[in-house]
């Protein structure tokens, strides 16, 4: 139970990476969540590696929700083929030196 004047706390930040391998995946799989502290890292880590980030609150929902190595349920199929094409136009235009 809560007094009237408790002040609501900000949602946890939420953070999820995919990997997919083309030759051995049938489709993206999780290969790390989290959320809070751990989410922090993910994205910590991800900026280390150079590794593009994407933020989709809807989606990293969704995703954090799924097991460690589970593939992406076909429903999240057309979302997550969205996410990688962003993420390869981006790194087409940064090797190509227009970012």
């Amino acid at each position: 139970m809560t007094d009237g004047n408790a002040r609501r706390q900000p949602p946890r930040k939420q953070a999820a990476a995919l990997a997919y391998d083309l030759e051995r995946d049938p489709a993206p799989r999780v290969v790390a969540k989290g959320k809070g502290l751990v989410a922090e890292r993910i994205i910590e880590m991800a900026k280390e590696y150079g590794v593009p980030l994407y933020e989709d609150p809807a989606l990293v929902q969704m995703l954090v929700k799924l097991d460690l190595g589970d593939a992406i349920p076909y429903e999240l199929y057309q979302v997550v083929a969205e996410v990688l094409s962003f993420i390869y136009r981006m790194e087409r235009r940064a090797r190509d030196g227009l970012l």
